[in-house]
């Protein structure tokens, strides 16, 4: 695997990870369990982005330094245009979230809890498939075109799929849960599980979380090739989809209660994954340069979220 990673650079991203987590976690706690607000959802939504933005500054800077101007901006627009794909994806990802927590009337107090263990999660699942999917790329190119294929197919079904609402009732994880687990119907605080008369009880905390992993299972097969298409570098896939992942939980309290406002943007995804996969299809003929990458898909994203806040959904559909 050819990557400008080197130990340094992974001690780097490591140790500023594990700090952001630490300061999310003690500060999440401050008070105890709250309903956070809106102001406060935005400032460390802010405060994520920014984060990210320095990262990528550092990283420039390290690399004009050692490597060349050259580099230092290619990686730069790289690890920028990557970001930016995967916060798009994410907001779907919320998306599908709030679907989850509302159909199962989670607390507020509680939401907190549920979002920081799937950060958790998700970083772990994203770190395993981007190590995995470098590995197979350096000795399968053609999979590159498997990929490619996948995101258009992806992006097709989100084209046609896109305003209508996921039935959880018919989920194969929530239906085996029902079929294989004592399920409880009221939460036990932050219990999963309790004892009641020596037999193990599951509560409906646990059923979210592990709906919630499913989810990211299936986002992050979705978005982990759209960020191949943009580099094959494991560092660069790896820190921008981290920063990205980092700030769900901001973002999921921002978004809440605002999600029908930006009813066209499933549009814009779908037609980012299919100019992700074309731009992956075709990488051995032409290659689109990360430039023209990172403006086309901040057009598209742009531009879904203006005309979904200047034409907002008609009552009982989309406008």
């Amino acid at each position: 695997m050819q990557t400008i990673g080197n130990v340094w650079l992974w001690g780097g991203f490591g140790a500023v990870v594990i700090i952001a987590l630490l300061v999310d976690l003690v500060l999440m706690r401050h008070g105890g369990p709250h309903k956070v607000t809106f102001k406060e959802a935005l400032w460390w939504s802010i405060g994520w982005v920014a984060l990210a933005l320095a990262f990528n500054g550092g990283l420039w800077y390290y690399l004009n330094e050692t490597a060349g101007q050259v580099v230092a901006n290619k990686v730069g627009l790289e690890f920028l245009t990557g970001y930016l794909v995967e916060k798009a994806l994410a907001v779907d990802n919320i998306f599908v979230f709030l679907m989850i927590m509302g159909y199962f009337a989670v607390p507020e107090e509680q939401r907190q809890k549920v979002l920081i263990i799937g950060i958790l999660g998700a970083i772990v699942l994203r770190t395993i498939m981007i190590f995995a999917g470098s590995v197979l790329l350096t000795k399968f190119h053609w999979l590159l075109y498997v990929f490619g294929a996948f995101l258009l197919f992806t992006g097709w079904k989100m084209w046609f799929s896109a305003g209508s609402e996921p039935d959880l009732e018919t989920n194969p994880a929530l239906r085996w849960m029902r079929k294989h687990l004592r399920l409880l119907p009221d939460y036990a605080g932050n219990a999963m599980s309790v004892m009641r008369d020596g037999k193990r009880w599951f509560t409906p905390l646990f059923v979210v979380l592990i709906l919630i992993a499913v989810t990211d299972v299936i986002f992050a097969v979705d978005s982990i090739p759209a960020i191949f298409a943009i580099t094959t570098d494991p560092f660069i896939v790896l820190t921008s989809n981290v920063f990205a992942v980092l700030g769900l939980r901001a973002m999921f309290f921002l978004l809440a209660g605002m999600a029908d406002r930006f009813h066209l943007l499933p549009y814009g995804l779908a037609l980012v994954l299919a100019f992700i996969g074309i731009k992956m299809m075709l990488i051995d003929l032409f290659k689109i340069p990360t430039p023209i990458s990172l403006g086309v898909v901040a057009v598209i994203i742009a531009a879904t979220v203006v005309l979904s806040l200047k034409n907002p959904p008609k009552e009982g559909g989309h406008a």
